[in-house]
């Protein structure tokens, strides 16, 4: 059975652990007073949730009223392994997987239940954000990549429906033609490249990070708010 339990709630944030497919996954829930939606983040190749670009952007995703789930996509000894062979961050298929099993524990979440869900993918964990994605096609509200790897992805970008919004590096370049590439191949309707001037790979450069969570903020809202409204507007239709 799918589970999941609360743990050592710190203010609004709270350490969970999340159960599914008899795998337990440790992950940070931060839930702002009416929130408007929650995004999962998917953190790149070697990384972890405790990711200090990713919790900035966190933060300030939270300031501008949305809930973020931090989590780790391998269990703590497939990373003791992952640290020695560095092959399964590049298991895109198994992060994807990892994902899609944290959102139906966020869906079937009674403190989450009703939220808007959008998925954050830095690295690799853009192209396992990007598969979820595609399978998850109704529940998904928006994507964001930062310095992704969304070719990684492959076939399954052409199944994506969810507005997408890519954001590289100005001075990446590889990543910034793998973007552009599967920015073509995306199948939403809704898609786009942002290239963040003077930024390298990890946005590590004065106000390139702020830049980035800028963005990724107004694209999560506009989007959760789109979803909201189609929503009022098709209940008052049926009313």
């Amino acid at each position: 059975m799918n589970s999941g339990k609360m743990r050592e709630r710190t203010g609004s944030t709270q350490d969970v652990s999340i159960e599914f497919a008899k795998v337990t996954l440790e992950a940070n829930l931060t839930v702002p007073e009416k929130a408007r939606g929650i995004v999962l983040f998917a953190h790149g190749s070697g990384s972890s949730r405790f990711s200090p670009r990713n919790r900035y952007v966190a933060g300030v995703l939270q300031s501008n009223g949305l809930a973020t789930l931090l989590l780790d996509l391998l269990t703590e000894e497939e990373e003791r392994v992952d640290r020695r062979t560095s092959q399964l961050r590049f298991n895109i298929r198994l992060l994807a997987k990892r994902l899609c099993g944290a959102t139906g524990w966020t869906t079937r979440n009674p403190e989450l239940r009703g939220l808007n869900v959008g998925y954050f993918g830095a690295s690799t964990g853009a192209a396992a954000a990007l598969m979820a994605s595609a399978q998850l096609p109704a529940q998904i509200a928006a994507i964001v990549s930062r310095g992704g790897r969304p070719d990684l992805a492959g076939e399954h970008l052409r199944s994506v429906l969810s507005p997408t919004l890519l954001i590289v590096g100005g001075n990446d370049g590889l990543v910034i033609e793998l973007n552009r590439n599967a920015l073509a191949d995306l199948g939403c309707q809704e898609k786009k490249l942002v290239i963040v001037p003077g930024a390298t790979h990890l946005f590590e450069e004065p106000g390139t990070l702020e830049e980035v969570a800028r963005i990724s903020s107004e694209w999560f809202s506009r989007h959760f708010d789109h979803v909201e409204d189609t929503s009022t507007k098709h209940s008052a239709a049926v009313s």
